[in-house]
Formats: structure tokens, sequence, C-alpha cells
């Protein structure tokens, strides 16, 4: 009700209404109070009626109506009267502040109206003496004043006691014999209480003594209490006058410190308290020391406790432990002394002896958490009654044998008011209170403990399932949590109780176990000082240990550990982890000293390495945002080695890691990555060896042996664990099935909806480790989990691949072991069946059975694969080849022979060097010898299944290769769903399926399988690879690298011999190709590719893979040159072959190790590897004449077999009438096939106007360019003069001259643009010498010839004739190869074509000998970066020879020499001076029948054979000709003396300063001898070659 205030005009119409309304609110507010007379709604009443007596009192209403206001509420509520008494007091005292004598006499008149309603003595007791006295209460004030004061002293300061003189000691005497008689037991309180007071009257004794000597009495007679306490109650029932005698009796003992209160007084007044004779309420302030101390001493006590955490190790672990100890007990004496003072302690330990929890519990309350437990006795005293409470259900849950029960000592008994616990019910309202008030002081009674633990562990046994929300369970966790496990840590070591308590802590689920432990290792220790100092304690001496552990004293140390996780695990693992996270190192010894931990401590162990995995506070990567974490790796490695070797439950681990992987992320799979390798040692590596890969491809036992880096051992039960843990948690499906898409989330799916800023090498890294992960969980599975358990668990392949959206290679990957179990289960059953039939034993039948087998088990999974994809894709590639290619694995096509060989040899070899030991003993060999020889028969077995069974295999692809592919499409649209759905994504999934690809395709070709073209998708594979390659993470770019090296093997072997090639390939389907018929009215002819058109089209691939590396190497992207580089290394040892294709990736490589030396320093490093590998490969490279021929046959052009665009354009052309050269035409299918591949393979970020001239293909064989393609199908065909631009009146010898001119002006501007190296720096003396030698050597050139000369120019020596025939500068090759790779698509010459072929001989045959003179100077200039050559010096000659200026440019020059050039080509062509050599290749290229010219049959490719000539009756007028001086005679000298400078540098770098300058001039020497003799020879060659123009061309 809100507040009731009287207006000031309320006086004027009292009568009317305003007593009314004033009543009828007075009446509603006290029928709201009533019942409640201390509301605090009273305030509003008094205030109403107080401004009702100041309204008559101001006299603005009439005393009169006051009173009879007053009158009418007190009718209502009579002690209306008390409360107008108390205000007639205020209003007394306001009124005697002020001087209103008017107020003052109204006031009066009020307070006599009102007489007759309030009693005098109220009034006397509430009213001034002054106002008593004028209202007539009091005769005289003084008076008044005087009889106050005189009882005020007599009730508050007078003492009512009997005067001890009148006191007689005889009566004390008597009573005190009275009270401690025996008493009979018929004897009862009212007859002694009789006689004490008897003894009062008659010895006038003081009450309060006489009470206070019974209280002494029964202090000393406890044990008759049922005397005492009612004779306590009848003596007095005022409990304040027994609360301030125990009082006085307490502060007694609390005059001096050396004072103890004894126990008996703290029993009585616990007696009383329990039997309500005296309040605690009332007791507790009389005892001491106060609450303040106590809660400072408490706050004390733990700033201390946290500060000791601070304090210096002590110097060695003994010292350290003596002094802990010592410290130990002198703090421990010194508490019991302040302690042993404190009454409330005493009076809440005597409260618990007698069973009063209730008080004790109150009395702990109002005291400081735990600060009461801490003291010991009173502590024991409540184990003690927690003990006889639960010893009824300990009886019956205990587990002990009956002879051990029955002596087992039961506990002491208390009061008969103690209830105990029967049932687990029970426990939460008896015991779980009284454990939770202990806290961890339970440490006091280490029994109380143990039986703590088997009752929670009775519990949990006792049904079959407990529930979670019990309060029971709640009451159990909470007691482990804040009683148990913290009492663990202050036990000194005791393994005993800690395998107790994990006999109840492991039936708990690991969520439950996990939150016990979190809050013991990061809660429980903050609370308690006790626990703080135990917490530094053991923290100190772990790092004590820590700092000493090693290799050599781990088992002592390891003890020591062992002890400290006994007591606090948590504590002491997390510094472990720690350690082992900041040094790696540390991991080994750390796992070996883990030995002595018990069960407690591995399962905290694990839940400590699952937190630091969890810490927020620690980035999972490096700086560089590209890398894991080193703390991250050695933690995991330190996870795997411990789960390895000792038992630890791992499902915990297995629900984090599942559960990251729900967040989307993935950085922890690196822990389950190791936890598999260390527990299972199934190994994913890249970098795994050709030989570990053979030996991957066989049986269990050689991939044990031979399919690993280090020998795995001792792997069998560790797996087993493994696996049980997957299995109990379910985990083993969900895991694989996450994982799985957790490859395509990682790349497709960022941490935040913003946009993913994450580096492309770390995203390629998390899906490399999630991908291999993957394939090891996988083999995991399949290696534990039989073909029944896989099938139980599996979903489906259609529900793993639509519901799950998992891709194929993991679907086929995880039911592949049971496809191949099912079908070798059902071929056992059925030759079980033949066997009892003998004729029925052949191998057809067993072929069949085999068959039956397979078809038993994949027509049901064909009918669910079917509607995975459209029926297109069905068209193009059939159902039962996709099938078919991911059931199987290399296992079921190949048998690694080589890898049992070598695996039986290795064992042959360690028996050998077993039995030539000496130092082993006997026993032992034997013992090895037995196993060696069991492994090499097993071996032998399980090579003879593996051969059985590929044979079945094989037997089986034979059988359904016939509907494999149907002619439903076209052979492009089936390789390129091959391609699709089957070859790439498998070979990119793992290594040992990269090799399984290629080895399937060529089973394909091997078969004949009908409708495959084995051509096609050879070029498929190898035509352009950059789109594949750039979207391959770094491991599957390793994959892929192999399986390119595979692919290549089988090629490369059949490039090698033509026996080989029409072997395996000349009559097989996949190598059917279309033939043009010379005439263009017929129809294409279908047959087959031969061995020449085979090396062509090898030759164009090996560009291709050229083409794309160069492109990718300079495109400067990262993931295309790392990719690049990876694919390259892989197939080093078929790529490159070619000479040429080798020397332009050389160069690009070696740009990418200048370009990212100071960058990107992994690619730096790739690339610097691959090159120093490039290297070491050039003594298996060839010149390309020799890898294949430059003139393929002309009779047909060479096209695979198919219709419309089902072929590949080949660079062959046909044969016109009269024997020229036509291009062929091509259809208008192939123009659009063409157009198409021109599409697919265009290299990433190249468009068809932007592409570099390095990407244009100029030795395109296989596929024509798109261009002229197109031109072709537009434009007739046309004859050779049309095609190279000559006109049909032209003459022979205009047109030669004509090509004549074009080719040596181009040689001309190509030798113009060479650059010059960077000039060596010499010292002055070698530059002096240099600048002499090649004065000389000017001088030399201006000679004439003839000089001198002449007698040596018939003795040029055959050996060096012959290395110069067929030796050429390689730097002149690499300049030349460079040129051929970067000039425009039309400049160069597409040597496999006829057309292209003849006017390439055209040109070549008219060379001038101005060329051979402007090649000299190319040749010198490129070995000029020997230190012999002055680049300056060079240059002038060079231009005194040409007649140009120095400071013209190329084109100017090019301008002036143009009409002198032409002037010598018409003077050459009329002398009949005609070179003979074709692509500076150092051999005259073999001529067919009907090419112009006579031409030397060239023989071997090394030139070693002599040489057949013959004659040509068109140029008979030629046949006495002169052989073309041999001008790579220089060139091969100049590379060779290039040579012999690089290694003497090298050797003499090693010499030292020294030997340097002596061995460098004599070198120089020897290299100016040598060259000044081969210069005269070769100007003797000139001289007698050339005609006297071509002398005064030199001379000149």
């Amino acid at each position: 009700m809100a507040m009731l205030c009287l207006r000031e005009d309320a006086g004027k119409s009292w009568e009317k209404n305003s007593k009314a309304e004033f009543l009828r609110l007075c009446k509603n507010q006290m029928y709201s109070q009533k019942g409640n007379f201390e509301s605090i709604e009273e305030k509003d009443l008094k205030r109403a009626l107080y401004e009702l007596c100041w309204l008559g009192v101001r006299g603005q209403l009439k005393v009169d109506a006051v009173v009879t206001t007053i009158i009418d509420v007190a009718a209502e509520r009579p002690d209306v009267l008390s409360l107008i008494a108390d205000l007639f007091g205020v209003l007394d005292v306001e009124l005697s502040c002020t001087e209103e004598a008017a107020d003052r006499e109204r006031f009066l008149s009020l307070v006599t109206a009102c007489q007759a309603l309030i009693p005098d003595f109220v009034l006397k007791e509430r009213l001034e003496a002054d106002t008593l006295e004028n209202l007539g209460l009091v005769q005289s004030k003084a008076l008044f004043q005087q009889k106050y004061v005189k009882m005020k002293t007599k009730l508050y300061y007078k003492q009512q006691k009997f005067n001890l003189l009148r006191e007689e000691s005889e009566g004390y005497s008597k009573l005190v014999t009275e009270l401690n008689q025996d008493f009979p037991d018929t004897t009862s309180h009212s007859t002694i209480l009789q006689n004490i007071k008897s003894l009062i009257g008659c010895f006038n004794l003081d009450p309060n003594r006489v009470l206070d000597i019974v209280l002494e009495s029964f202090e000393c007679r406890p044990d008759r209490l049922g005397m005492f306490i009612p004779l306590l109650k009848e003596y007095t029932a005022d409990e304040e006058t027994i609360c301030h005698i125990l009082g006085f009796k307490f502060h007694f003992y609390q005059q001096t410190q050396d004072s103890i209160t004894p126990d008996s007084l703290y029993n009585v007044a616990a007696l009383l308290i329990a039997h309500r004779l005296v309040a605690l309420e009332m007791l507790y302030p009389h005892l001491s020391p106060p609450n303040s101390e106590i809660i400072e001493k408490y706050k004390a006590d733990i700033l201390e406790a946290k500060q000791s955490r601070r304090k210096p190790v002590p110097a060695t672990l003994t010292e350290k432990s003596s002094a802990t100890e010592d410290n130990g007990k002198e703090d421990e004496k010194e508490k019991m002394e302040q302690t042993s003072h404190n009454q409330k302690f005493g009076l809440c330990e005597a409260l618990i002896k007698i069973g009063n929890w209730q008080n004790a519990k109150t009395l702990m309350k109002s005291l400081p958490p735990f600060t009461a437990v801490a003291h010991k006795p009173l502590a024991s005293c409540l184990c003690q009654l927690i003990s006889y409470v639960i010893e009824p259900i300990y009886s019956k849950f205990c587990g002990l044998p009956s002879a051990v029960a029955q002596r087992r000592v039961k506990p002491s008994s208390f009061s008969s008011g103690t209830v105990q616990a029967f049932t687990f019910e029970d426990l939460p309202t008896l015991v779980f209170p009284l454990l939770q008030e202990l806290g961890p002081h339970l440490v006091c009674d280490t029994v109380l403990l143990v039986k703590v633990n088997r009752i929670a562990k009775a519990y949990m046994t006792s049904s079959e399932s407990v529930d979670d929300t019990a309060d029971i369970f709640a009451g159990f966790l909470t007691v482990y949590d804040e009683v148990l496990l913290p009492c663990l840590s202050l036990l000194p070591g005791n393994c005993g109780i800690s395998e107790e308590i994990w006999g109840f802590v492991k039936l708990l689920h690991y969520e439950h176990r996990y939150r016990l432990y979190g809050q013991w290792k990061n809660e429980s220790y903050l609370h308690h000082a006790r626990l703080i100092r135990a917490r530094a304690e053991i923290l100190d001496r772990s790092k004590y240990i820590m700092k000493r552990l090693s290799k050599e004293n781990v088992k002592p140390l390891g003890r020591q550990i062992g002890k400290l996780s006994h007591s606090a695990p948590g504590i002491v693992f997390e510094y472990i982890l720690s350690q082992i996270q900041s040094y790696d190192n540390f991991i080994g010894p750390v796992v070996d000293s883990l030995k002595f931990l018990t069960s407690l401590s591995y399962d905290v162990l694990a839940f400590c390495i699952i937190e630091a995995l969890a810490n927020p506070e620690k980035e999972r990567l490096k700086t560089d945002d590209t890398n894991i974490s080193n703390w991250l790796q050695s933690l995991a490695s330190f996870a795997g080695s411990t789960m390895k070797k000792y038992t630890i439950d791992l499902g915990g681990l297995l629900h984090y890691i599942a559960n990251q992987l729900k967040a989307n992320k993935s950085y922890d799979l690196y822990v389950l990555r190791e936890v598999i390798q260390k527990m299972a040692g199934i190994e994913v590596s890249e970098e795994i060896t050709s030989d570990q890969l053979l030996a991957m491809s066989g049986g269990e036992l050689l991939r044990q042996e031979g399919g690993c880096f280090t020998q795995i051992r001792n792997t069998k039960k560790s797996s087993s664990r493994l696996m049980d843990s997957f299995t109990e948690h379910h985990l083993a499906i969900p895991l694989c099935l996450l994982m799985a898409q957790q490859r395509f989330g990682i790349i497709f799916q960022s941490g935040s909806h913003q946009t993913d800023t994450r580096h492309t090498k770390l995203i390629g890294r998390l899906y490399d480790q999630c991908q291999d992960t993957l394939v090891q969980f996988i083999s995991f599975l399949s290696l534990q989990l039989s073909a029944s358990e896989l099938t139980k668990v599996l979903p489906d392949i259609c529900e793993l691949m639509v519901t799950y959206h998992v891709q194929p290679d993991v679907a086929f990957g995880l039911w592949r072991v049971v496809f191949s179990t099912s079908i070798g289960a059902k071929f056992d059953d059925l030759r079980k069946m033949d066997k009892k039939d003998k004729q029925l034993n052949s191998q057809s039948v067993k072929i069949q059975r085999y068959i039956d087998a397979v078809e038993h088990v994949m027509n049901p999974v064909m009918e669910l694969v079917r509607p995975i994809n459209p029926l297109k894709i069905w068209d193009d590639i059939g159902l039962q080849f996709y099938l078919t290619f991911w059931s199987l694995a290399i296992y079921d096509i190949e048998v690694p022979i080589a890898a049992y060989e070598k695996q039986i040899q290795v064992h042959k070899t360690q028996q050998n060097a077993m039995e030539e030991s000496k130092e082993i003993a006997q026993s032992k060999k034997k013992k090895e010898k037995e196993r060696s020889t069991a492994l090499m028969d097993k071996l032998e077995v399980e090579r003879k299944q593996q051969e059985e069974h590929v044979k079945l295999v094989m037997a089986r692809l034979k059988n359904e290769k016939e509907s494999w592919f149907l002619l439903k499409s076209s052979k492009h649209s089936t390789i390129t769903a091959i391609l699709q759905m089957c070859l790439f994504p498998r070979c990119c999934f793992t290594a040992i399926d990269a090799i399984y690809c290629a080895k399937f395709i060529y089973i394909m070709h091997n078969l004949k399988t009908p409708n495959f073209s084995s051509l096609i998708c050879y070029d498929r594979i190898f035509t352009d690879i950059t789109y594949t390659m750039t979207s391959c993470t770094e491991n599957e770019a390793h994959r892929y690298g192999r399986f390119l090296c595979a692919v290549l093997e089988n090629l490369m072997l059949w490039h090698s011999d033509k026996s080989i090639y029409d072997k395996e390939c000349a009559d097989y389907p996949g190598f059917v190709t279309v033939f043009r018929s010379p005439s263009s009215h017929q129809n294409a002819v279908a047959d087959h590719l031969d061995y020449e058109n085979y090396r062509h089209v090898v030759h164009k691939w090996h560009y291709s893979l050229t083409r794309v590396s160069v492109n990718c190497l300079e495109s400067g992207d990262y993931t295309q040159i790392r990719n690049m580089l990876i694919v390259l290394t892989k197939i080093l040892p078929h790529y490159p072959r070619v000479s040429k294709l080798g020397t332009a990736l050389e160069r690009r490589v070696e740009k990418v190790v200048e370009e990212e030396k100071e960058k990107r320093q992994d690619l730096f490093t790739h690339a610097l590897v691959y090159s120093g590998q490039l290297k070491m490969s050039k003594k298996h490279w060839i010149l390309d004449q020799n890898f294949h021929k430059k003139e393929p046959d002309t009779k047909t052009a060479v096209r695979p077999t198919g219709s419309g665009a089902d072929g590949i354009n080949s660079s062959s052309t046909a044969t016109g009438e009269g024997g020229k050269m036509v291009p062929p035409k091509a259809s208008k299918a192939e123009i659009g096939e063409v157009k198409t591949e021109k599409m697919e393979t265009s290299p990433v970020k190249h468009s068809s106007k932007t592409r570099s001239k390095e990407t244009m293909s100029a030795n395109d064989e296989l596929t024509s360019q798109p261009v002229k393609e197109e031109t072709r199908a537009k434009e007739p065909r046309e004859s050779n003069s049309v095609k190279f631009g000559r006109d049909s009146k032209t003459s022979d010898a205009e047109w030669r001259q004509q090509m004549l001119s074009s080719e040596t002006r181009r040689i001309h501007t190509q030798s113009d643009q060479l650059e010059p190296r960077q000039e060596v720096k010499r010292d002055s003396h070698e530059r002096e010498r240099v600048k002499e030698e090649k004065r000389l050597r000017q001088v030399e050139l201006q000679r004439d010839p003839e000089d001198g000369q002449r007698d040596k120019s018939s003795k040029a020596p055959s050996d060096k004739s012959d290395k110069g025939s067929r030796g050429h500068s390689r730097e002149s090759d690499r300049d030349r190869d460079f040129e051929q790779l970067t000039q425009p698509v039309d400049d160069r010459v597409p040597l496999s074509r006829s057309s292209e072929g003849q006017r390439l001989r055209a040109v070549e045959s008219a060379k001038p000998v101005e060329e051979r003179e402007i090649k000299r100077r190319k040749i010198e200039m490129s070995a000029s970066k020997s230190p012999a050559f002055d680049r300056s010096e060079e240059r002038e000659r060079d231009a005194r020879l040409s007649g140009r200026d120095l400071k013209d440019s190329a084109g100017d020059w090019e301008k002036k020499r143009e009409p002198s050039r032409d002037r010598q080509d018409r003077k050459r062509l009329s002398s009949g001076v005609i070179g003979h050599k074709a692509d500076g290749e150092g051999h005259e290229p073999k001529r067919h029948k009907g090419d112009d010219g006579g031409r030397e049959k060239v023989g071997k490719a090394n030139g070693s054979e002599p040489r057949e000539k013959r004659k040509d009756p068109r140029q008979s007028s030629r046949s006495k000709e002169r052989p073309r001086p041999k001008d790579e005679e220089f060139d091969r000298v100049l590379v060779k003396e290039e040579d012999i400078v690089i290694k003497e540098k090298m050797r003499t770098k090693e010499l030292g300063e020294g030997r340097r300058d002596k061995a460098r001039s004599k070198f120089d020497d020897h290299k100016r001898l040598k060259e000044d003799e081969y210069m005269k020879e070769s100007r003797a060659r000139l001289r007698d070659d050339s005609s006297g123009k071509d002398r005064d061309l030199l001379r000149d």
C-alpha cells in the first residue's frame, strides 16, 4: 500500500468526507497486515496516525475529532493504543525542542483526552517527566527521577547473590558427594533433584554455583548421560543460564596461551547442544578464536602456498626430499599447536563424536571452506563417523572372501541416533554430504577411501546399465571429483590406491573420465593450500627429473616419474608434454621411462595429450602459414609411440579427431596418421623406392618384408588394440567417411564464411595429409577386419557414392577386399563340388569355375553401380569394364617375381652371415636359421599362390574383354571416359594404384581388346598433361609421375627394338591406323602402324612433354613449377632421351634454379636436385635422327582406325602422280576433331593470341597443326611448287636460288642474334696472355692457306675425320635446339612430312661456302666462354671479316650484305659447289628412291662403318665433286677443349692457391698448341676442298 498522507485542508472537510476516507483506508491497511504484525506496512499506519495527531496539535483539527477518530480506529484494532502512546512520546520530544506554547497546550489537551483510553503506566513509560508532571500523573518531577535512578541501579548494577559468609562448605561437600555417588539403576533423577534442593535450602547454597557443580560432575561422569540430562532439564529451563556458565568455563581456558581446553568440556557442551539444553548460536560467541582471525589465517595460508611455487629448487633430489620432509614435519607440528587452542574445532569434533552431524555441519559452515577438516583430529573423527554410517552397505558389497570378512575390524559405534546406510539409495543423504565436507582430507584414512571406492564400483557393476541422470551416479562423480582424486594427490606415491580408483574410473565413459581428470588437474589445486603446496612440490621434482633424463638413465629416473605420477599424473604429464613439444629428441627416452605408470596414469596421459592438442592458445601452423607446427608433429609422434608401447584407451583421442573432422578441421589427422603408423606398422610415404613399390604388389608377407622402410615387427597386439578401440566406439566407418568427405572440404570449404585466404601450399598439404591418412586407414581396415565384418559395417557401393558422396576410389577401396574374398570363397565352394568328380579337375574347368564365381559375386554389384552414372557414360565405357577396373588390384594382374627372389636372397645372405659370425651363440644361430628358412618357404608358397591367382584373373579378363567396349560411341569418347572415370582418379590415389593403371592399359592392349585403341589412349595421356598436372597436389604429382613413368617404360621398350615392337604391337588392334591411299579419290584403308611411324609418334610424345615442361617451368606459378619438377623427376629413367629436347629442358631448369634461389627455396631445391639428376642422365641421350627417322615412308598417311573423328592426324604425307609430295586432304570430321583436340590440349594460361613460341608445335608428327589442317580442308590440293611459293614457269635453277637465298639469310640473321656470354674475370697477367694468343690466331687466319700447308692437306687422321663426321659442338647443338623451339611456327621445318623434307634437302644441298665461314664464327663464339678468348677482339675481327661497322645494327648490316650474298650464291650455283649436310646434325640423311641427287648411304648411327657411294644419272655432272669440308672437326675440338677447361678448373680448385698458377700455365700451353694444330688442319682442308673463289672469300 502506498504511504498515506493527510492533506493540509483535511480539517475543513473532516466531518464530511475526510474522516470516512481516513477510517476506510486505515481499516483496509489493518486487514491487509493482519496476522503479520511486523510487516513493513505498519510504518504506514504509524505515519497516518502521526499525521492525525499532528493535525490536532497544530489546531487544524479539533482535539475531540482526533480522539473520536482514535476511538474508531482502536475499535478495529486494540493494539493501536500502544502505537498512539509511542506517537505521544515522539510528539513530546519534538515539541520540547520548539517554543510554540499553543501547540504544547493542545498536545497536553490531546493526551489528557486520551488518558481514558491509554493506561497510566504506559504513559509513564513513554512520556517525558515534565509532561507527566503537567498531566498530573506524577506528583513531583524530582521525586520521580530519583526513584527511576534507584530502580535502574538495582536492576542493572546491584549483584544478586548470597553472602559468602552465610554459605557453609559442608553443603557443597554434601552436594558433591550426592552427585558423584554410585547410583543404582533404580535411582531416578527426580530423587537426586529433591536432595539437591534440600541441600540448597538447608545450607543456603547459591543455585548458580550448584548448577556449576552439577555441570562439573557431568563433565567427569559423561557415562551417566541418562541421569544428568533430565536432572539439568528439571533444575533449570533457562538456556541462557547454562550457556553463560559454559561460556565462563571456556573463557577460563582462554586466559593464557598455554592453557588447553579439556575434551570433557567439549563433550559436555556437545551433549547439552545435542539435547537442546544450550543453543549453539548462544554458545558460539564464547568460543575462541573469533571468525575474523580464522579468516585472516586462511587467506594468509593460501597466499603463502601460492608463493611457495616460486621458491628455488634444491640442488639434488635427495637434498630436496629430505628438506621437504623436515619442513613438512615442522609445519605440521606448528599447525597442530595452533589448532589445539581452537575451541571451535574442539567443539565441532565433540559434536561429530556423539553423532550430532547437523550442529557440527552448522559450525563448520560458519568457518572458511575446509578449515575445520584441516584439523587432523577433527578429520579423523569425521572419517570414523562415515565408516560407521557405511558399514552395513560395505559389508554387503565389499567383495571380500567370507574368511577375510569375518576377521575385518569394524568401526566404533556412535550414538543410537546416528542413522546407517543399508542401500545405495541412502548414500545421497547420509554419506555424500559428509564426504563432500571432508574433501581431500580423507587422506588421513586410506581404509575409508578404499571402502568408498569399492562401494562405488559395486554400484557400477550391480546393474547392466547405470542411469547417468540418477542422483546416486551424480553423487559418486561429485565424490570422486571433490574428494577421492584430490585425496590421491596428497598420498605419497601409493600405486595400490591408484589401481583401486582405476577399478571404478575405468567403468565410466571417456567423457565422464576426462571431466574428472580436468577438474582434478585444473580446479582442485586452486582451493586447498595443502594441494597447492603438493602441486608445487611435484612440479619441482618433475623439472628436476626431466633435466637429467637421457637414454642412459631411463630406468632409475623412470621409477621416479612413476612415483610422481601415482599421486598427481596430470601435473607430471603436463610438464613432460610441454618439454616434448619443444624438444622432439625427448620422445624416445620419455616413452621408455613411462613403463612404471599405473593404469590410471596411462589414462590421464591420454587425456593430457588430447588437452594439449586442443589448446586454443597454440597455433597449428608455423609463421609461414603453410606448414604444420613442430609442436603438433612432436606431440603426434609421441602419441603414436606411447599408444603402441603401452595399453591406453584410445576412445577419447579417436572421438576428438572425429569431432574435429565434423568441424572441418583436418590438422589433427596428423595424429591419427602417426598412431596408425606406429601401432599397425602401415607406412604412407611418397618416397617409396621402386623395389618397395614392386614388393607392395605381392602378398601380405612380401609387403611386410620388402614394402616398408624399416622391418615392422611386434605390431600384432597393438594393431588389435587399435581395432578394438575403433570397434568399441563404432568409429571405423564414420572416420573413414569423414576423411573421404574432408578431402574436398579442405578445398571447397574455408574456415569461415569470408574469402578463403589460405595459401595454396597449405591447402595442398592438408589435402595430401587427409588423402594419405585415408589410404592408411583403409589399408588398416582391410587387414584387421574380415570380409564378413566389413560387409556388416559398410554401406553398399551405391549408398557410399550417392548418399555419402564418396568418390569411387574410396568406395571401391573399401569394398575391393570384400569382392576379392567373396570371389575366392565362392570359387573354393565350387571347386569342392568339382573334386568329387575327377573329370572336372582340368584347368579349363577351374577357370570356368572362377568365372562363375566372379559372375555370382559381381552381378549384384553391377546392378548397384548402374544408377550411379547416366546411361551416356555406360555407352562410352561398359559397366562391366568399369566394375572390373575398380574391383581389381595390382596383386590380381602381376606377380613380382623379382621382389620374391630378392627377399629370398636377402634371407639367404642373412643365413650365411649368421653362420660366419663367431660372436653369436649356436642356439641363436639355429633359431634364426629356422626363422629365415620358414620365411623363405612362406614366400615361395605365397608366390605360387599369386601366380595361380593371376592366371585365373587373366582368364577372367579374356572372357570379359568382348563386352567391355561396345560400338555405341566413338573411340575418342571411349578413351575420354576411360581417362576421366577410371585412369586419372585412380592413378592419383596411391602410388601402387598409379602402377596398376599403367599395367592395366598394357593388359588391355595385350589382350587385343576390341574397340580399344591403345594408340589414342597413349596419345591422350601425353598430348598435354598441363591440366592434370596443375590440378594435382604435391603427393598426387608424385603418383601421377609414377603413372607416366610406368607408361613410358612400355612405350620405350617397344621403341627400343623393332622385334619387340613387331611381337607386341605390330599385329594388335590397339595400333591399327587409317592409311590414306596415294589417290585422293579412294577411301581410307585400315592397317597397322609400322615401326618407323611408331618411332615418330613416340618422338611427338616426347616433344609434347618438353613443350608442356617448358611452358610450366616458365609460367612462374608455384604449383605448376613444383608439380612439373616432381613429374620430371619421376619420369627421368625414360625422359628425356633426345638430346635436343633434353638440352632445351635443361636450360629451363637452370633458369628456374637461378630465379628461385633467393625467392622460393623449396622450388630452388627441387630444381637443383633435378638439374643434377638430369646432367647425370645425359649419357643416355641420343640424337634426333637416332631416336626416329626424320623421313617417314611416303606411300601412306597414317591415321588410327576409326570413323570420322576417331583417328589422330599423322605427319606423313601421301605420294601423288609423278613422285611429287602431296599433302593429305582432311575430312570434315577430322577437322572438327582437330579443333576439339586443339581446345582440349592448349596449355594453361596461354591463349591462342598470347601463346609463346615455345608452346607451338614444330615437330608434331602425330597431330598436325590446326591452322594448316583447316587450310588443307578448305583449299584443294596443291603441288610442292605451289606449297613452297614456286611458280610453274620458274626454272629449277631459279627456284633453288630463291630457296638458297632465303635459307642463307635466315642463318645469317640467327648467327648475328647470338648474344655473347658474360665475360669471365681474369687477372692482368692472364688477360695479356690471352690477347697475344688472339693476335697470333688472327695472323694465322689471314695467312695464305697454300703456304707451307700443302703437304699436310692430305694427311687428315682417319680417326679424327671419323670423329668429326659424327660429332659436333654441344654448345652449337644447344643453341640450334633453342632456336628450333623458339622460332615461329611458319619458319619451322616439320621434318616428318615428305614435302617439307624435300624442301629442306634442296636448301641443304645449296648451302654456300660463306655459310661455312659464318658457322665457323658461330662455333668460335659459342666456345668463347673458355678463358682463352677475348670477346671484344673477336667482335672486331667478325666485323672486319663481314665488312660490318660496329655501330651498324643487325638490320642495317643485313641490308648491306644481301646483294653480295645473292651475287655469291649465283656464282656458287654456276660453279656447282653444293653442300651435303642436313640439319647440321653431323650425319647425311638417308635418301629413298625417287629423291633428287645421289647421296651416300648412311650406315650405323655412330658413323664407324664405311659408307658406300652410288651414282645418280641425273647428277652425273657432279659425280666428281669433292666432299664437303668437315667443319665440325674444329667444333668438336673446341668443345673437347672446353670440357678440359672445366675439368681442369675443378681439379685445380682442389690443389690450392700455390699449385693453381703452375697447373693453369701448363694447361694453357697445351691448349694453345692443340688449337694451332687443328686450325692449320682445318685451313688445309678448306684449301683443298674449296674453289678459288672460296679461297678469295676466306682471304677477304
